[in-house]
């Protein structure tokens, strides 16, 4: 029997002073406040009433993080998954703004709709929905959370409605700590349901690819 249903939730707000946009890098883990966050996306997971499953999360530390309120409300252990992790980008480690004035870097942005300053998004698509239906068929029953990162999470939303994926990174609707949830109907995914139960006001959320 597989899973119910699937919640992709996005991590907490990290740790950024220098507010940079993190990417893979390491040593980016949760904030003070990305731990509540947290701890709120997993409460509000547990408000549904339905039983968990199974928990996985990308091998960064701030996923990794991200899971632990789910381990201690749902008592699983994540599975590591590379398939979910952050894209690649060639701007890991420096200020946007500071970045795009520089025009030796414009030619990352010739083609925004591969994109060409990163990881293809139909190649962020597929590992994506090849973590998740692994994850689906591997369940007995019960839902499943994967707590990954906004890009992989967001392009997911856009390929199951089938939107274009080209898309402008400032329009994107998925908070820290929100809750994406889907469905598998007839061998196809269906988006369910979309909440931002953590208060993120004040948050830093400038990192993501």
């Amino acid at each position: 029997m597989p899973a119910d249903r699937l919640h992709l939730v996005r991590h907490g707000e990290v740790e950024n002073p220098r507010r940079v946009l993190y990417g893979r890098l390491p040593g980016f883990g949760l904030s003070a406040d990305g731990r509540r966050m947290a701890r709120q996306a997993a409460e509000y997971v547990s408000t549904l009433d339905r039983p968990i499953a199974a928990l996985a999360c990308s091998p960064l530390q701030r996923t990794q993080e991200s899971a632990e309120p789910f381990t201690e409300l749902f008592g699983l252990t994540p599975r590591i998954d590379e398939r979910v992790i952050e894209p690649t980008n060639v701007f890991e480690g420096r200020r946007m703004v500071r970045a795009l004035m520089n025009p030796w870097n414009w030619r990352h942005l010739r083609t925004p709709a591969l994109p060409s300053w990163g990881e293809p998004y139909a190649e962020v698509v597929a590992r994506m929905n090849e973590a998740m239906t692994t994850a689906w068929d591997a369940a007995d029953g019960g839902d499943v959370v994967i707590v990954s990162h906004q890009l992989p999470i967001w392009i997911t939303h856009l390929a199951v409605a089938g939107e274009p994926l080209r898309h402008d990174p400032r329009a994107r609707r998925c908070a820290l700590s929100s809750v994406t949830s889907f469905e598998m109907r007839d061998g196809t995914w269906t988006e369910v349901a979309y909440v931002e139960p953590a208060s993120t006001a004040g948050a830093v959320d400038v990192g993501a690819v």
